[in-house]
């Protein structure tokens, strides 16, 4: 791709919180929340939703980026959003409509700043993951009372040794890209503010080649992981149902949202 490539708006999603964009045979999607750290409410969720079924549903898009806008990724679920009742999460497609789903079209994660939480589990959802060099991920729902319940625990140590996942899971600290990448969860790393060009040249790459050859690989692929993944799905939600309904999961919320220490009981 050029700089002077011919691009195009398209119109199916919602222009208020995420925006699409074709590069020759590429669909860019753009989460854009800028004030909450493009964070994830309902109707992004459902906006990213449509735009997923828009990539698979178009024979000329061959490969989908995913990024946010304003030098962030994604700071995840959108906790005041929530505390209000608004859930983030699409029947049969998880977490912003992309976590549990099943997609024909290879998918990009473009990585700027910070990816926490369910912003972590979005990329960790997509195929291939090209991040800046000062990016960070994180999974801090353990400081919260929660777990990571969108891939977090079934994908990412699959994705890294499992000794280093756990210390990420069990301390909530950040992983920061060059750490990733050494780890192989991160395909290439890029200067800061450029993780969207680099994952654009990726994407076309990909898309210069053989449309039924790139569906096959990434079927197959798909049904040799993804259906490992299903069952710890269904493992791992009987697991932490119980955490996910406690009196500390709500406790942690309030405190995120009122800016104070959390008080843990244990139940």
């Amino acid at each position: 791709m050029t700089d002077t490539a011919p691009t195009r708006a398209t119109p199916e999603t919602d222009a208020r919180t995420v925006h699409t964009e074709e590069h020759d045979g590429v669909l860019v999607i753009t989460i854009d929340r800028p004030k909450v750290r493009n964070a994830v409410d309902g109707a992004t969720a459902r906006a990213l939703a449509d735009a997923l079924d828009l990539l698979d549903a178009r024979p000329d898009l061959s490969v989908g980026v995913l990024t946010g806008s304003s030098g962030t990724f994604s700071a995840g679920m959108d906790l005041k959003a929530y505390s209000r009742g608004d859930t983030p999460e699409i029947p049969g497609r998880g977490f912003a409509g992309l976590t549990r789903s099943r997609r024909r079209t290879p998918l990009i994660a473009a990585v700027e700043g910070w990816a926490l939480g369910g912003g972590t589990e979005m990329a960790l959802a997509c195929d291939l993951i090209v991040a800046a060099q000062n990016a960070n991920f994180g999974l801090p729902e353990v400081t919260v009372g929660l777990v990571p319940p969108e891939g977090g625990l079934v994908r990412l140590p699959g994705r890294i040794p499992r000794n280093i996942a756990l210390e990420v899971l069990l301390t909530g600290d950040p992983l920061p890209a060059p750490r990733a990448e050494q780890l192989g969860l991160v395909n290439h790393l890029t200067a800061p503010g450029e993780a969207l060009k680099g994952a654009l040249e990726l994407a076309t790459r990909i898309a210069r080649n053989a449309p039924l050859s790139v569906a096959a690989i990434k079927q197959v692929a798909d049904e040799e992981v993804g259906l490992g993944d299903q069952d710890a799905f269904r493992l791992q939600d009987q697991v932490i149902a119980p955490v996910l309904a406690s009196q500390d999961a709500q406790e942690g919320a309030r405190a995120f949202v009122e800016k104070r220490p959390p008080h843990w009981q244990g139940h």
